[in-house]
Parts: structure tokens; sequence; C-alpha cells
């Protein structure tokens, strides 16, 4: 696993993204350029069983180059049945994946991580960031009461499961060098605040958990400039940008797509300045996803309707 990324990232020729879990699912969208839904019926009969959804982020991402294709998985959903049972009702394969990347350790991005490496039946890389690891985490609510967050992630839970534990604060390249994981993303625009009300025990003592965990995935398309995948954007989709063009050194960014994480009272004020700024980056497809939430998707879809796609489990995004 290198942790070179300006100037080694290596170009590749095509991307696939296939959603294995979201917070939304649509058996009846229909296919639009570079977005491809799954058949609502398999030889003439519709299923008896569905895709699941959940709130949470599972994302099969292959990069092909020349004559090689690699595949890693971005996050596994929240429960420990939704990802493995998509995985089944797409007919997948997950037996080439080369790693796992952890957006963060949150829960709804790590829940089937076990089932899922059991299921491969070997050892596999699992690539995150040292804070994923952090106990005891909270959410606060405006009543005083603070929620903890289940620690799903166990250093010694995850060896006996067969994982090689990698971890990375800085930027570091994966899949041959095909495919960027950021590590700790810089934090520069003035209204990109984090999770205001995410808490964090630190000996003995609650503090402002700033979620130092966040990661995204990062991909030089040939001919086209980058293609950067969020889990969450806990630092700021605008932050993830931007943090992607320094490590590239790719001012370009052809397409962004994952969490937004633009949901309730505290992130729907910087909706419009997050416009503004996708409007300054012009990637030219914009797909949000799990934690974006309605309000902002929609003011997506408004402002960039020919780069908006409206994502759902199953949908594969290629590029």
């Amino acid at each position: 696993m290198s942790e070179e990324v300006m100037g080694g990232l290596k170009e590749v020729d095509g991307i696939e993204v296939t959603t294995l879990m979201d917070n939304y699912v649509d058996v009846l969208l229909r296919n639009s350029p570079g977005v491809m839904r799954p058949p609502l019926a398999i030889g003439g009969s519709i299923p008896t069983d569905t895709m699941l959804a959940e709130h949470g982020l599972s994302l099969l991402v292959s990069v092909t180059g020349g004559e090689k294709t690699h595949s890693i998985l971005l996050d596994c959903g929240y429960s420990k049945v939704g990802v493995p049972h998509n995985v089944g009702m797409l007919g997948i394969d997950l037996g080439q994946l080369e790693a796992i990347v952890l957006s963060h350790g949150h829960m709804d991005h790590t829940g089937a991580l076990y089932p899922i490496v059991e299921s491969l039946g070997r050892s596999i890389p699992v690539v995150l960031h040292p804070d994923a690891f952090l106990a005891q985490r909270y959410f606060g609510l405006e009543d005083g009461r603070k929620l903890a967050f289940p620690q799903t992630l166990v250093r010694q839970d995850m060896e006996r499961s067969g994982i090689e534990v990698i971890e990375r604060r800085n930027p570091s390249l994966v899949a041959e060098g095909t495919i960027a994981v950021t590590g700790e993303i810089e934090r520069v625009t003035d209204f990109e605040k984090g999770l205001p009300n995410a808490l964090v025990e630190v000996n003995g003592t609650l503090e402002q958990d700033n979620i130092l965990d966040d990661q995204s995935l990062v991909i030089k398309l040939r001919g086209k400039g980058l293609v950067v995948i969020s889990g969450c954007a806990h630092a700021g989709i605008v932050n993830t940008m931007l943090y992607a063009q320094k490590i590239t050194g790719i001012n370009t960014v052809h397409a962004v797509l994952g969490g937004f994480h633009l949901q309730g009272p505290a992130f729907e004020p910087i909706i419009e300045k997050t416009i503004a700024e996708f409007k300054n980056i012009k990637p030219e497809m914009s797909i949000p996803m799990h934690c974006t939430g309605w309000k902002a998707i929609k003011r997506f879809s408004e402002e960039f309707p020919s780069s908006f796609a409206l994502n759902s489990v199953g949908t594969r995004i290629s590029f």
C-alpha cells in the first residue's frame, strides 16, 4: 500500500461504481447515459424478493486501465444483512476485491464488514484512518442527552476475522496505484464546520469530535480529470474536492459522488454555499447519496439538471 500520491496516481481508462447500499431504492428508475439501473425482471419474471435500502452506504468501485481491472469496496452499509443481501440480488461476485476502504468509523459505513470478509474466505486489507477506532463517540441531542455510537471497529476482532488493518493519516494509493485514498482531509472553507453535535470521550472528558477519520477516494480518469467518491464528507464535500485537487495536482473534477452530508438544521443553511462552490469547480457529473438529504438533493437536481443523477440501490454508474 503506497503512501505516495502526488504524481503517482495512475490514469485509468474507465470507472464503474455500483451502489450496494444507499438510503433509497427505486426499481422503476430508468437508465440514462452512464447510469444503468438493475432490471425489474429476470428472464421475464419479476422476482419475489427485492433489494434493501438503509441509512448507510456501500459502493463497489472498479477501474480499468489497459487490460487490467481493479476492484475495491468503499464502506459496508449499516446492518449486517443489507449489503450481503443486495450483493446476492444483483448477482455480484466480490471475490476479486483487492481492498476495502472505510470512509470513517461510524456504524452506517461499517455494519457488514465482518460478513463481507467472511464471505471472501481469505484475508483482505482494510484501509482506514487511525481515528476510526475512537471510542467512545456520542451524538449530542438538544435536550442534553448523549447517544452512544456503537463501536463496530475493534482491532482484535478485525484481525481475527482475517483483516489486514492498514492505518493511514496521509494520502495513499491502493489497487496498484489506480485509486487514491485521501486520508485526513484539510478543512479550508469557511462554511463547512463538521458535525456540531458529535462528541468523543478523551481521557474521561467529552470533547468535540471533528471526525478526522473522514476520507474519500480519488481516481484520475484519462482525458477527463478527477472522479471524487465520498462516504459522508464530514470534512465537507467542497473541502474534499479541493483536497483531491491539491494531492493530485489536477484541477479538473469530472465527477463527484457519495454522501455530501447536507441534511438537517445544522447543514441545510450551507446548501446554497455548497452549490455556489460546485459552480466554481464545475464537475460534469454530480451524484449525491446517503446523508445528503432530500432538500439538498432537490436543489442539486434543479441547479445541475444535465449533470445530476438520482442514485438508488443497484445503480451502476460508468465513466
